[in-house]
């Protein structure tokens, strides 16, 4: 995946989602081995046996745990840390685990990253970090300014560079809506969708790999990277997804706004693009690197953003149902579903 002269990585909740995609395409090149430090015995037995691959070692260990984080980290040259709770309802019934896992297991690895000399530390956040209204969304928030502060504490010039990237719903991950309108497609079930009109952006698997990717090969101390995604509203989803296993008149049941929902997600905020950097299909969210300095924060205010706007799912490209039908037959997990399907 490009990286370089790096020979031993470790990957952070490596059996989830995210995690496995990351691993196969890191042990697609010529990388000499690729740790896994999760804490579900039976998912590492299940991918240790898929991949088949002796470079890649399992850690059995938490990240809440400093020395088993620590064990894991000694003697690799970068850190992917995709570790997390991510569930919204989890995290709302229980908070302090979130803190657990996303604020205080966070900094275990910062830390681990730091005095083991790691070349590179890429944190995975969320949409629902920015101007959070759950949990979920406000343990994330908490990691980024963990990431934040320790960047400005070590400086530029430290052996590790600690970033971030933010991005939203992955299509097909755990907890993805896709998979349940499948289900209830296949099972002659309505769909169920809480806001026809609410919106959210459509990741691939392929693109969030890709993202943390370019963070690894771009960045500088303490940035935060994003991708520009396109969006869609959840009935365009529902009803691209109905057409394509050939039930468009499928039903579709309105069932309302769950607890801490958003009606858009935003990716970045006016204040942050105030002063990001164009990459193309990036940005770079650049680190405030001002000291505490009181007159920086309180007096002498901001110019640059008055005219701007948050980037969100509401403003950003938003795709119609063929669109959303385009993009879904590209994902190989709804290629697997559609594969032998014929509506009874």
């Amino acid at each position: 995946m490009g990286t370089g002269k790096v020979r031993r990585v470790l990957v952070t909740g490596g059996t989830g989602s995210f995690g496995k995609t990351m691993v196969h395409e890191l042990l697609r090149g010529d990388i000499e081995e690729v740790r896994i430090l999760s804490r579900d015995e039976e998912k590492q037995d299940a991918l240790r046996n898929r991949l088949g691959d002796a470079r890649a070692r399992f850690f059995i260990g938490d990240i809440r745990d400093r020395e088993s984080v620590s064990r894991a980290v000694k003697g690799v040259e970068a850190v992917f840390h995709a570790a997390a709770l991510k569930q919204v309802p989890s995290c709302e019934f229980f908070p302090m685990e979130a803190v657990r896992t996303n604020v205080l297991g966070s900094e275990n690895v910062i830390r681990a990253s730091i005095e083991h000399g790691v070349g590179s530390l890429v944190c995975l956040s969320t949409d629902k970090a920015v101007q959070p209204i759950n949990a979920m969304g406000i343990s994330k928030a908490m990691m980024e300014k963990m990431v934040q502060a320790a960047s400005r504490e070590i400086g530029p010039e430290a052996a590790t560079t600690i970033s971030c990237v933010r991005y939203g719903n992955v299509m097909c991950s755990r907890g993805s809506v896709i998979p349940l309108f499948i289900r209830q497609i296949k099972n002659g079930q309505p769909i169920t969708v809480t806001e026809p009109n609410m919106t959210r952006f459509l990741m691939p698997l392929r693109d969030s790999v890709a993202l943390v990717r370019f963070a690894f090969e771009h960045a500088r101390q303490g940035d935060l990277f994003i991708k520009k995604a396109a969006a869609s509203t959840i009935a365009d989803l529902a009803t691209a997804l109905a057409e394509l296993f050939g039930s468009p008149n499928h039903p579709v049941k309105a069932i309302g706004w769950r607890h801490a929902e958003k009606l858009y997600e935003t990716l970045a905020s006016a204040q942050e693009l105030g002063t990001a950097e164009d990459m193309g299909d990036y940005w770079r969210l650049r680190l405030d690197d001002r000291d505490l300095n009181y007159a920086a924060y309180f007096s002498e205010g901001e110019t640059t953003t008055a005219t701007m706007d948050d980037y969100h799912s509401h403003n950003t490209e938003r795709l119609d149902v063929e669109g959303v039908r385009q993009l879904l037959l590209s994902l190989p997990e709804v290629q697997a579903e559609l594969e032998g399907w014929t509506r009874g």
